[in-house]
């Protein structure tokens, strides 16, 4: 034999030891509790040891961790591939079992059930299964027959064409209600339903029977991969587009939301803020997946759908680019999706031409947004490049045909970009002549470019540096256009001039035009806003103008006094049209002054003062009483309602606008039943778990806000009382204010009153230990609240196990007992006294508290008649955990104070003197101590009392 041959045996066996080494390891990851190290360690084990005798085992072995951390899926493969290997193994058909119990597949769990049963009869762990599986199987069964009755009744009844309307309708809706439920959905997949409503939809005229039709699809694809596919195979793309692009109000809605099932089910996406797709599932889909968001992309610039269609889909591929979601930016970029969208952007729609795309008012603001979004995705320099380069090329081909057109064209596809990716945008004005293209077709006479023009200056003079450069070439271009007879033309040039007019923002020194210039420009916006007879558009840009002028106080004063105005303004935002959102919301949040402000050191101020810079300062008219006159005013119009009509955007930026406003009028304790009222839990719910971080932030605080004022169970009903736990959690972090945090400890304790199922979401979102962190904080409000809070979660069992198991939870808390203030002082007494009354464990580890009888005295003698009373219940449930722990409580001087405390005076002490008497009735009965014979009164008040021997009672 040479020697290769024998290296080329070794490696195997080589290997096959590590294998087996590394499965020791995970076998002793999982006795330690250790799940996913046990994973990593079988998964290494499964990669060395891929011809190893033992490698049914190693698969076995993990999908037992993968059971521990709830990864159903993943241990049903794993025992599906240990079975391969080695049929029928008890163990693995147990686990997967176990784990299609827990994906709620019972009638595959029984299957696997009855093997393990046939196999190893004398198995007990299977028996109590099997006869909890055979009672689900056999319901299911029997529900099933019923379905599939319904099913059969519900379809000749909904396809029928020659029935009643309203039968057909009613059979439309059961079908509907049917699909979404497990049971339903595969009965209806199996009768062949999906090729029937193919071929209703071609001839349905009835609005209501085709949505229903195209909302049984969706549930039908519904967390089935298996349907989806079958669904996509029968139907193919083209139908959903087309169903997209049908007259119907509500079908461009109904379509995207079955479009988006789709592409959840073939990526493991939830319709969840914080949902996250599947990675290994999506790598499994990917052909149908990126074959479904290219058709998407290519239909962008479909010339033969609705405008109403097309905002569809941009939305949809703006919701599935982000990283969080399918991180479909670079894909994008590479099919040149933002030639498509830049097309869109470049389309007027009152301006027709033979090749024109039909668009609505939004479609502009909506294809900005995912722009946005896409560049955001764009995490390192060559991605931004590639990105910058295809802009680039789009612009250079219009401009390459002098014609006005391509003119006009590329300048309003500049203006999405200055809207949207807004660095990107400024390069390209940047180039060399841009600029003065701008600026030339404003000087021409033809109305369209004027306009045009107007509008890219506007965008352009986002920034101070840009504002300042444009002051000095612009401002006389737009003065002699404000001039213009044309309406259009005049709402916009007064927007650029209240935009170049307020870039020193909220600082009152700075004054870009003369005194009362503002005023007069607020004046004029409020003429157009207000206007009979005037179209939305230049509406919206009047609100665009009032965006930038309510920096200034005087004008936030002049408008809050002008209720045409504000209705107007709430007006426009209830309509929902995105290209409204920002001059409505901004205009909002300056008025209620919910913008970001600089924290003013006192020492820096003395310092800029010395080297003689411009210091900002805030408007006697922004003090705290007429900021909250305006938010009151505000409030009572119905901002609320206003604001979750337009929250429904897909812009972060806009929704932390929205959530900033929300919070600043949660702020006001008496505003906050209107809010809830007029619906803004459900759009501050979304907006805490999706957008940007201060977004997120501001609308989690209005949330704890309500939490803290309102009862909950009204604040936050059904599910909302569990979706509301995870915003208030994310507050308790150091990044976040004290108010922030207190607030958010404050709405959940109010939250763990409610019942058992709010505090297990506490614990399962790790908020006990977060909650703990705050007793430990130097903060008198944080410490109390903290306190309280876990008084409030102590009420549950698990809660409780925590403070049984190795930690010094009872030490902290017993600890606090002491404190000086009495509201932290009782809530913890409070909270121990619970302990204590149901967990003996917790009663001995008081005992090991090296000051635990300077605690008990403490409480004892407690000047608060509330901490008192807890203190003395704590000792009662010590003397009732056994006599142990009742012998070491009266070796001491515990039962003289008992027995003072019993007979003092005065009502407020009434509980505590109860209590500290059944103590000494306690001690009694357990022998501890005796009473006198010849005494008249009970001797185990008096300072003779002796302590006997305690008896075992073994």
């Amino acid at each position: 034999m040479t020697t290769e041959d024998t290296a080329t045996e070794r490696a195997p066996a080589a290997a096959g030891a590590d294998a087996v080494s590394h499965k020791d390891k995970g076998n002793e990851a999982f006795k330690a509790a250790k799940w996913s190290e046990a994973v990593q360690e079988y998964s290494a084990a499964i990669k060395l040891g891929d011809k190893h005798k033992e490698l049914p085992v190693f698969y076995k072995n993990r999908a037992a961790a993968y059971l521990k951390l709830e990864k159903y899926t993943e241990a049903v493969d794993d025992c599906t591939e240990s079975l391969r290997l080695a049929p029928n193994d008890p163990k693995a058909l147990f686990r997967r079992a176990q784990a299609y119990e827990a994906l709620n597949k019972p009638e595959e769990a029984y299957k696997d059930a009855t093997a393990l049963f046939k196999a190893d009869p004398g198995n007990k762990s299977v028996q109590p299964m099997l006869q909890r599986l055979h009672l689900i199987v056999q319901e299911n069964a029997a529900r099933n027959a019923k379905t599939s009755t319904k099913v059969k009744q519900m379809m000749e009844l909904a396809f029928d064409i020659t029935a009643p309307i309203e039968k057909r309708r009613s059979g439309a809706n059961n079908l509907v209600v049917l699909a979404r439920e497990p049971a339903g959905a595969e009965l209806l997949y199996k009768e062949q339903c999906v090729p029937k409503i193919a071929t209703l939809a071609k001839i349905e005229k009835d609005e209501q029977i085709y949505l229903n039709m195209v909302r049984v699809v969706a549930a039908l694809c519904d967390n089935s991969v298996e349907r989806t596919k079958g669904v996509l195979t029968e139907l193919g793309i083209p139908w959903f587009m087309r169903v997209l692009d049908q007259k119907h109000e509500d079908c461009a809605s109904t379509a995207q939301f079955c479009l988006q099932t789709i592409i959840n089910a073939l990526s493991g996406l939830k319709n969840k803020p914080d949902a996250k797709p599947n990675k290994e599932l999506c790598k499994k889909n990917n052909r149908e997946i990126d074959t479904l968001l290219t058709c998407l992309v290519y239909s962008i610039t479909d010339r033969t759908i609705s405008g109403k269609a097309r905002d569809a889909v941009i939305e949809l591929i703006t919701r599935n680019v982000h990283y969080t979601a399918l991180e479909w930016a670079e894909r994008l970029v590479e099919i040149r999706g933002l030639c498509r969208l830049l097309e869109v952007c470049s389309e007027l729609q009152d301006y027709k031409y033979e090749s024109a795309m039909d668009i609505t008012s939004s479609t502009s603001t909506i294809a900005s947004v995912c722009l946005a979004r896409i560049y955001e995705n764009m995490y390192y320099d060559e991605a931004k490049q590639r990105f910058t380069e295809q802009i680039d090329e789009f612009v250079k081909d219009k401009l390459l045909s002098p014609d006005m057109e391509s003119k006009v064209r590329v300048t309003v596809a500049i203006t999405a970009l200055l809207n949207g990716p807004l660095d990107v945008g400024n390069q390209i004005v940047a180039r060399e002549g841009i600029l003065q293209m701008i600026l030339a077709m404003a000087t021409t006479d033809d109305l369209l470019q004027q306009r045009v023009a107007c509008e890219c200056l506007i965008a352009a003079s986002s920034k101070k540096d840009k504002a300042k450069a444009l002051c000095e070439q612009g401002v006389d271009i737009l003065k002699r256009l404000y001039h213009s007879k044309n309406d259009g033309i005049r709402v916009r040039a007064l927007v650029g001039l209240c935009k170049l007019g307020s870039y020193g923002g909220q600082d009152a020194a700075i004054r870009p035009f003369g005194d009362g210039a503002a005023l007069k420009l607020a004046e004029a916006c409020r003429r157009f806003l207000i206007k009979p007879g005037k179209d939305k558009d230049i509406r919206r840009w009047a609100a665009d103008g009032l965006a930038y002028l309510t920096l200034d106080a005087e004008c936030k004063e002049k408008l809050i006094e002008d209720h045409a105005s504000i209705h107007a303004l709430m007006d426009l935002a209830r309509a929902g049209d995105q290209s409204c959102l920002y001059g409505v919301v901004t205009t909002f949040v300056n008025l209620c002054n919910a913008y970001e402000k600089q924290e003013m050191v006192p020492e820096m101020i003395e310092l800029a003062k010395f080297a003689k810079h411009h210091i900002p300062e805030e408007h006697e008219l922004d003090d705290v009483d007429f900021v909250n006159k305006r938010i009151t005013v505000l409030c009572n119009e119905g901002i609320t309602t206003a604001l979750c009509a337009l929250s429904k955007t897909e812009s972060h930026n806009s929704q932390e606008l929205i959530a900033r406003v929300l919070n600043a009028v949660c702020g006001l304790q008496e505003l906050r039943g209107k809010v809830v009222q007029d619906g803004g839990v459900k759009a501050l719910l979304r907006m805490a778990l999706e957008g940007t971080e201060k977004g997120k932030r501001h609308a989690s605080q209005a949330l704890a806000r309500i939490g803290i004022t309102i009862n909950p169970e009204v604040a936050f009903s059904g599910q909302r009382s569990l979706d509301v736990i995870r915003p208030l959690l994310n507050l308790l972090l150091q990044e976040c204010t004290a108010l922030e945090n207190f607030e958010a400890l404050m709405a959940l304790t109010n939250l763990a009153s409610m019942n058992e199922s709010v505090r297990q979401r506490i614990i399962k979102e790790q908020g006990v230990s977060k909650i703990e962190y705050y007793l430990m904080e130097d903060h008198l409000y944080l410490t109390r609240a903290a306190a309280q809070c876990l008084c409030n979660l102590i009420m549950s069992e698990d809660v409780v196990k925590m403070f049984e198991g190795e930690n010094d939870r009872v030490k902290f808390l017993a600890l606090l007992c002491e404190d000086e203030d009495e509201d932290t002082a009782k809530a913890c007494a409070g909270a121990l006294a619970m302990l204590t009354s149901v967990s003996t464990k917790c009663c001995a580890k008081i005992l090991n508290i090296s000051s635990w009888l300077n605690i008990l005295h403490t409480l004892i003698a407690n000047p608060s008649p509330d901490v008192q009373h807890r203190g003395v219940v704590v000792i009662l449930n010590m003397i009732n955990a056994g006599p142990e722990i009742a012998k070491k409580l009266f070796e001491t001087d515990i039962m003289e104070l008992l027995s003072g405390l019993s007979q003092l005076p005065g009502e407020e002490r009434a509980k505590a003197r109860e209590v500290a008497t059944q103590c000494l009735a306690a001690a009694e009965r357990q022998r501890i101590i005796e009473r006198s014979e010849d005494a008249e009164i009970p001797d185990v008040f008096a300072e003779s009392a002796k302590i006997t021997e305690i008896v075992d009672d073994d």
